[in-house]
């Protein structure tokens, strides 16, 4: 069979994702696929916090366009890292299933005394002591968010680049300072560990599928931090007119996991689709056929936040995602929107 010429960032998880795709595809009885590595505007950029670079369709743009051009065959992205509206010729053809949709507090590695009883000697002073070791690559564990309120100092530093975060969790750290940290998990993960932060926040299925789910300290409930719209979910891009590419693909897709993003991508677009804003969602399964959208637009201070709730059967998930958002503007998003633009400048996209 004719290879499929699969596009993706090189990052490990992008690279992750790519493999999983052309595995998943090739179990389902479709052509190999070669895997393509495409700079982006987002990788180039890497010393620069997202939301002073933005940009539409920032870790997508080259990727897109070397599909549009017949380069590649199919594209595979974060689909939260998509813009709301697609460029005209390309289709979400399938998405595998969703991983843990929420973010992940990741607290650093802690020293523990050697279970073994043996003891070290201090060179100074000849006294004995436990042998104190570090436990490599397993952070505290906390209960809930009020332990990890009552853990973290109020000034304590917290990395991370996304201001829907920041707008929730400015709410439960009021004196917390709140840094961007860019660049591959283990790099995030080695910075924190040496001291750069008190706690990282990253969406838990990146840690997940990264191999690095134990060094979650705890997942944030969905009432503490609505993740973004489309988190956790690999999307499959096409060229629309391509049969045979979105033959090969639709094998592969999850139904589940796929009426999810449409109704989370129209919530986003009925918003206004903006890159780098503080909205969050989440659609889940609600017994039967039926899906459940809950979502949130939060001041970038944490002053305010507009939140809103509705059901549908899952076949009419883009009329769910806009019901849901007409019903945050009419609610006062809007302002809450034009301040967030005005503050960080308009660009379009959904949020990485």
């Amino acid at each position: 069979m004719t290879e499929l010429r699969l596009g993706t960032r090189g990052s490990q998880l992008a690279l992750w994702q790519a493999n999983a795709v052309a595995a998943r595809i090739a179990e389902a009885g479709g052509p190999p696929c070669r895997i393509v590595v495409i700079k982006t505007t987002g990788d180039r950029l890497q010393s620069a916090p997202l939301s002073e670079v933005g940009g539409k369709r920032l870790f997508v743009k080259e990727i897109e366009e070397a599909l549009l051009a017949g380069d590649i065959d199919l594209a595979v992205h974060s689909s939260k890292d998509m813009p709301a509206t697609l460029p005209a010729g390309l289709a979400i053809a399938g998405v595998l299933p969703r991983e843990d949709p929420h973010d992940a507090v990741v607290l650093p590695v802690r020293l523990k005394a050697d279970t073994t009883g043996a003891t070290a000697t201090d060179a100074t002073t000849g006294t004995t002591a436990p042998n104190v070791t570090v436990v490599s690559g397993f952070s505290r564990t906390v209960a809930s968010v009020e332990q990890l309120v009552d853990l973290l100092d109020r000034s304590a530093s917290i990395g991370t680049g996304s201001v829907r975060r920041v707008a929730q969790l400015a709410r439960l750290f009021p004196g917390a300072r709140f840094t961007p940290i860019r660049g591959n998990l283990d790099t995030r993960l080695r910075k924190l560990d040496e001291g750069a932060h008190d706690a990282l926040v990253l969406a838990a299925a990146g840690l997940r599928r990264l191999g690095f789910g134990h060094r979650a300290s705890l997942v944030l409930p969905a009432d503490a931090c609505l993740p973004a719209p489309g988190q956790g979910i690999v999307a499959i891009e096409i060229r629309d007119a391509d049969e045979r590419t979105r033959e090969a693909v639709a094998r592969t897709s999850d139904p589940a996991a796929l009426a999810a993003l449409v109704a989370e991508r129209a919530l986003v677009q009925a918003l206004g689709g903006g890159c780098q804003t503080p909205v969050g969602a989440l659609a889940n399964a609600a017994g039967g056929d039926e899906l459940e959208l809950a979502a949130g637009v939060f001041a970038l201070d944490g002053s305010r936040a507009v939140r809103g709730t509705a059901r549908a059967p899952r076949g009419d998930a883009a009329a769910l995602g806009a019901r849901v958002g007409a019903q945050l503007l009419r609610d006062g998003a809007g302002e809450i929107l034009a301040e967030a633009a005005r503050t960080q400048g308009a660009v379009e996209g959904i949020q990485p």
